[in-house]
């Protein structure tokens, strides 16, 4: 396929673990609460201490997300939200900010406007990786060609059941980071995790050796649940619910709001940075 320039979120985590640090991706839903504030919202967190951006682009029927992406994705549904109005969010962050930038989505969204003009599109727009949950492994080679045009990085998720063989397969073509489900089940804020978790990232971190950085999400929403999975081997974590749970419970206004989610970014940043 020949050279690939490194892509901005390769160069953000080789940067952070240089330093001995582990990274944080911070999830937002484009439009959410409505198209103007989500601006804001991306900032604060950046601000706080997000290194990489997940921007996810709401479709109606999100079978990874738990119920509180899933109320955030009908609410920017409903603000009138499409791909495209999806991806000027997405420049007008990037215009503002140079943290790397992920789009996620599902692959109806993408098979619709088709994979080439999908991906070109999101590079157009500023964004650096594309995760698509429901796009599996012996299914992806078109989506791996295009997003190799691209210099677009094309990342994959695993779970804890996922077998080694496959496990394998997968951290071959992921690119970016290997995204490992926490969990079984959909995202959303739990108030503890089980063995199979750590061991999952233990055992994910010996299989892949180093190819590609291992990022754990779901349910993630304190600094306390960090620690665990950077102990564990994680070299960064995805926090999602937590962050649309302040914005869904704000009652004091919208500078209140950014408050909490930048002091939320700050206090997940700082567990990143703990030895």
């Amino acid at each position: 396929m020949g050279s690939r320039r490194e892509n901005p979120i390769d160069t953000r985590l080789r940067e952070i673990m240089a330093r001995g640090e582990h990274a944080l991706i911070g999830y937002m839903v484009a439009g959410y609460p409505d198209e103007r504030t989500c601006l804001d919202v991306a900032i604060a967190m950046i601000d706080g201490g997000v290194d990489i951006l997940e921007i996810g682009i709401p479709f109606s029927d999100p079978i990874a997300d738990g119920p509180t992406i899933q109320r955030a994705s009908y609410i920017a549904l409903s603000n009138g939200i499409t791909p495209l109005k999806a991806f000027n969010i997405a420049k007008s962050i990037k215009d503002a900010s140079d943290t790397p930038l992920v789009a996620m989505t599902y692959y109806n969204i993408v098979y619709r406007l088709g994979v080439e003009r999908f991906i070109a599109m999101a590079k157009e727009h500023g964004i650096d990786g594309l995760i698509v949950p429901d796009l599996t492994y012996e299914e992806a080679d078109d989506a791996i060609r295009v997003a190799h045009m691209h210099d677009m990085d094309l990342i994959f998720l695993v779970a804890p059941n996922t077998s080694d063989e496959r496990l394998n397969m997968i951290a071959g073509v992921s690119k970016g980071f290997l995204y490992l489900v926490s969990v079984y089940g959909t995202t959303g804020e739990r108030d503890r995790f089980y063995d199979y978790t750590t061991n999952a990232i233990r055992r994910v971190k010996g299989m892949i050796m180093g190819r590609v950085p291992l990022a754990v999400g779901f349910g993630i929403s304190r600094k306390e649940h960090a620690r665990v999975m950077i102990d564990a081997g994680a070299d960064a974590i995805v926090v999602g619910s937590a962050f649309i749970n302040l914005m869904e419970k704000s009652k004091d206004g919208k500078d209140s709001m950014l408050i909490d989610i930048r002091q939320l970014a700050c206090e997940l940043k700082q567990a990143t940075r703990s030895v």
